[in-house]
């Protein structure tokens, strides 16, 4: 790995374009080193994840408004969508919408988190709509995953973004642009050319994840994904971008980030160098932000050391400076104690998920969030005595660039109303490659298998799993399989309808024959 310099230029020396962060984005995506087995084998497992989290939506409002505007734009050869029959086909940039809502709503995927934060699962929805769109195979699908996934882990471990209240889907355009095309064996320049579009559409503020946090925040990454997808097309027809989207005077850096006096290091692999990023990613085992899956292991082995919890006085969570400031108190958000606060605003407060956790012994990816959980007066008071600090020590492992010392958990301090205290601490959750019990490509099955059950008949299931492993030889047409159907009538639509919709009446929602591709037919 080469460290690279980025810093705002002056108008009359703007970098050449080798020079620029962007081209060198452009060049790591473009350059054609092999994927190593064990990175082709986590990109299954994260095909997996993203599954499992997304039929478990499916029948969510905010899923179903995705998806009931993304079968308005159908397109031949197009791409699937989770839930709808394979015969269905949709505009690609739409479907990655659909698909990317229904990955992001339960924020139950994978998680990447260094200077910033990130969820690169977020890249799979578009690069797949792109790859079943254009025809292209397993081996193409694989190379522009390993790719994206590089970039955004390294755009995140050297741009801090959140400290400029830009949102993370800042590293995500990027990243899915550049996957893209290298999954479509593009040229640097137009890879060059779309990184910067993408990110120029996709740099928007945090107040997405702040105060009243509403749906936005799972349609967030997808609309990433839909732009990357949109500019890809456009340079593809010879169009540009603005240029140097990092170092222009007017650029990213200038005037989102640091300023013109800021300079950023981003890791990129060298020419030759294999892509392995995706491993030092991890996924998650709770429905929850990922700083609360430590917290949340150590409550379920905290909860009977306590015994009653109505006798806690006070507990006091000692972490790091993101997990205090985003959803801890540090926050200074009145909405994180709310009884009737939303699921999105619950799943950013760490008061909220470690009292549930203490009194249920775990966590549930629906009934934890429920209103009349979330309003249960044990829960309430419980709830209103944690509280959390920064610790030096917490935030320091935090940004820790040894993946052994790396930590993303915290110190616990429980004072019972007789005056005694108990204390535990825990790094990394139990699911984190370096924890108790590391996820493995059997734990990413059998977390499909329990979000799926119910939901998708058996057979499907096997189905999709068979694919999965299969993918690094699957064909064009076999990149269809890559999706999950489910019966009709397990599947549920917005009440309300768009302006896509046209005309009122009863939405379609079944595959005419003309829906029917010989791509698809073939493996029907």
């Amino acid at each position: 790995m080469k460290l690279h310099s980025v810093r705002t230029s002056p108008s009359a020396a703007t970098p050449a374009r080798p020079d620029q962060l962007a081209w060198k984005l452009a060049a790591v995506a473009a350059d054609p080193v092999p994927v190593d087995d064990d990175v082709v084998e986590m990109i299954g497992n994260r095909i997996i994840d993203n599954a499992a989290v997304a039929v478990a939506s499916l029948n969510r409002r905010p899923v179903a408004s995705a998806r009931g505007q993304a079968i308005c734009h159908g397109l031949r050869p197009g791409a699937t969508v989770f839930g709808l029959s394979p015969h269905r086909r949709l505009s690609p940039e739409w479907a990655a919408w659909a698909n990317g809502v229904a990955v992001r709503e339960l924020d139950y995927h994978d998680t990447f988190l260094a200077a910033d934060y990130s969820h690169p699962g977020d890249n799979i929805p578009p690069l797949l709509a792109v790859a079943q769109h254009c025809g292209l195979n397993g081996a193409d699908l694989v190379r522009g995953l390993a790719a994206a996934y590089e970039l955004q882990v390294n755009l995140v471990k050297g741009i801090c973004l959140h400290e400029h209240k830009i949102d993370h889907i800042a590293h995500l355009g990027p990243s899915a642009a550049a996957g893209i095309g290298a999954a479509l064996n593009l040229p640097v320049e137009t890879i060059w050319q779309a990184v910067q579009q993408a990110l120029h559409v996709t740099t928007t503020t945090r107040q997405s994840r702040k105060g009243e946090i509403s749906s936005w925040k799972a349609y967030a990454p997808a609309f990433a994904g839909k732009m990357a997808i949109e500019a890809v097309d456009r340079v593809m027809r010879g169009e540009g971008a603005p240029t140097p989207i990092y170092e222009g005077e007017d650029g990213v850096i200038a005037w989102m980030l640091g300023g013109p006096e800021a300079e950023y290091h981003v890791p990129l692999p060298e020419p030759g160098e294999a892509k392995r990023a995706i491993l030092d990613t991890y996924t998650k085992e709770h429905s929850a932000e990922y700083q609360s899956q430590a917290l949340i292991d150590m409550a379920r082995r905290l909860g009977p050391r306590i015994g009653d919890l109505s006798k806690v006085k006070e507990i006091v969570i000692h972490t790091s400076h993101h997990t205090h400031f985003v959803i801890g108190t540090g926050a200074n958000d009145p909405q994180k104690m709310d009884p009737n606060a939303s699921r999105e605003t619950l799943d950013h407060s760490i008061m909220y998920i470690f009292a549930v956790a203490l009194q249920d012994g775990g966590w549930h990816h629906e009934a934890s969030y429920s209103p009349t959980r979330a309003k249960r007066p044990d829960t309430v008071a419980l709830w209103h005595k944690i509280r959390t600090v920064e610790d030096a020590e917490w935030t320091r492992r935090y940004h820790s660039r040894d993946p052994n010392e790396k930590a993303f958990g915290g110190r616990v301090v429980v004072v019972l109303e007789d005056g005694r205290t108990l204390e535990d601490q825990i790094a990394v959750a139990d699911a984190h490659p370096l924890g108790a019990r590391p996820f493995a490509r059997d734990q990413y099955i059998a977390k499909f298998r329990a979000l799926a059950d119910g939901i998708v008949d058996a057979h499907e299931q096997d189905r999709f799993l068979d694919t999965v492993t299969r993918l690094p030889r699957l064909c064009t047409e076999g990149l269809t399989g890559l999706t999950i159907s489910v019966p009709p009538e397990r599947l549920t639509w917005s009440e309300r309808r768009g302006l896509f919709d046209g005309t009122p009446g009863v939405r379609d929602t079944t595959a005419s024959p003309e829906d029917v591709s010989p791509v698809v037919a073939k493996i029907a």
